[in-house]
């Protein structure tokens, strides 16, 4: 069982699971998490220079990046992945905050080691807060649908 499955059972219990990605999308969204990674910390790194910027710039990249990409994965699990990227930027405040604590939890040796365990986990209560005060976010992508019955 996932963390997130843990998750789900534990703080979610009368709420419909979430749908594990497939395995094909789970590795190629990875691998393009990776990418962007790399490039934004190889950007963060050229501010390495500049004494005080630097500690800046990685909470900056970083909190950014892993709100993104955490946040779009624990979403991907209840809607389209076109959606959970809608829904992200709509809520871009929030998911760049929870990322500033992923990243100040990447920051502390050793326990940086359980930021993807933390993360999925911490991903899937704020999904879950947002989708709450936010019910209409799905009839306002539905405007303009046709209707299953057309």
């Amino acid at each position: 069982m996932t963390s997130v499955e843990v998750v789900e059972k534990r703080d979610y219990p009368n709420e419909p699971a979430g749908r594990a990605l497939p395995l094909g999308e789970a590795i190629a969204g990875t691998l393009k998490f990776l990418g962007v990674i790399i490039i934004g910390n190889i950007i963060a790194l050229f501010l390495l220079l500049i004494p005080g910027i630097n500690l800046i710039a990685f909470f900056l990249v970083n909190g950014y990046l892993l709100g993104r990409e955490f946040f779009e994965f624990a979403a991907m699990r209840y809607r389209s992945p076109a959606e959970a990227r809608l829904f992200r930027a709509k809520h871009a405040g929030t998911v760049f905050l929870a990322g500033l604590v992923l990243a100040a939890f990447l920051a502390v040796p050793l326990l940086n080691l359980l930021t993807p365990l933390f993360a999925a986990g911490m991903m899937v209560h704020l999904h879950k807060k947002l989708s709450q005060r936010d019910p209409d976010f799905q009839r306002q992508l539905n405007v303009g649908r046709p209707s299953p019955a057309q």
